[in-house]
């Protein structure tokens, strides 16, 4: 099936955008658990920018790495992560993939290459730059892929990360997910220059591509994995994207005038990722509609699948806090 430009085979497509609406119906949950008072903490969503984790991760293994943000949530599902058992996790579970202790902000699973969510804006990057090393050390092919926003582009880490791996020629991907706001603040009055940019003084590639086109990430992403496999060094990945939630769900509570134009959110809402890959999927194949109306259904059942798993889920053992702070001696 050839889909903006590309030849990807049938069920590369599908499983795409299965990955998309996993991660949609998943944060809509949240959403509404949120405004129920369900959960113990606040949730950032990732609502409207699905296709850069997807697009991503999709060609990354089990065994490569991969570094997240506050708002998590994609890249941990993009990546292969169990719903289920992250789910509990954002409930305070003991079922949840890090024992109930971690939360929405922190969800991890070594075992798939998740390195984990960071609560620190631009945390991920030099956790990033660290397991490219290991995985150069290692010349196993493996490579490690930071995921970060807007805001995280000025920490002085990523231009420390962009030195390092451009003279190790690590095989590290930094994908900058720009949605237009670090937190409340407009990107333009934060933020001078492009972001893409600013790896062009260490001689690191770079791109700036439209981060709702799932198809558009995936070549970029394409390009940058092969070249890290190939032991040719970083690149940089500024993906055009949007939340159209706020930056925090509890926002509601303290935000007493709009920091953004309602014209301006329903302008993205148009660009949505996945009613645009799909409205794409169908223009190529209009027989296609029946199987992406099975995969809806599907993703449906796996998400309240999710729900009955955390809410069946016990409550840590308080006494168990201590084991997840100290490493025990062998």
């Amino acid at each position: 099936m050839v889909v903006g430009g590309s030849n990807l085979p049938r069920e590369e497509l599908l499983e795409m955008y299965r990955r998309m609406v996993l991660i949609r119906r998943i944060e809509e949950q949240l959403a509404r658990d949120c405004a129920a008072g369900k959960l113990p903490g606040p949730v950032h969503l990732y609502i409207g920018e699905e296709a850069v984790a997807v697009g991503v991760c999709r060609h990354l293994s089990e065994r490569d790495w991969i570094t997240s943000t506050h708002r998590g949530h994609g890249h941990f599902l993009a990546k292969g992560g169990d719903p289920a058992r992250m789910m509990a996790e954002i409930y305070g579970r003991a079922d949840g993939i890090c024992g109930g202790f971690g939360g929405s902000m922190h969800v991890a699973d070594f075992s798939r290459g998740i390195i984990g969510a960071n609560g620190i804006v631009g945390g991920g990057i030099a956790l990033a730059t660290g397991a490219a090393l290991a995985a150069q050390l290692d010349g196993d092919g493996r490579v490690a892929v930071a995921f970060f926003g807007d805001g995280a582009a000025n920490q002085g880490v990523l231009m420390e990360a962009l030195n390092v791996a451009s003279l190790w020629k690590l095989p590290l991907i930094l994908v900058c997910e720009n949605n237009g706001f670090s937190e409340f603040s407009p990107t333009a009055t934060v933020t001078s220059g492009s972001i893409a940019e600013r790896a062009r003084p260490f001689g690191v590639p770079f791109r700036e591509i439209d981060g709702n086109d799932v198809i558009a990430v995936w070549q970029a992403a394409d390009v940058a994995v092969r070249r890290a496999r190939e032991g040719r060094g970083p690149s940089l990945i500024e993906a055009r994207t949007y939340r159209t939630r706020g930056h925090v769900e509890y926002e509601v509570t303290f935000i007493t005038e709009p920091y953004r134009d309602e014209a301006e959110v329903e302008a993205w809402r148009a660009r949505d990722p996945i009613d645009r890959f799909a409205r794409r999927l169908r223009e190529e194949d209009p027989g296609v509609a029946d199987e992406l109306a099975a995969i809806d259904a599907a993703v449906e059942e796996t998400m309240r699948a999710a729900v009955r798993f955390a809410e069946s889920s016990p409550e840590p053992d308080p006494a168990s806090a201590r084991g997840q702070m100290f490493a025990t001696a062998p």
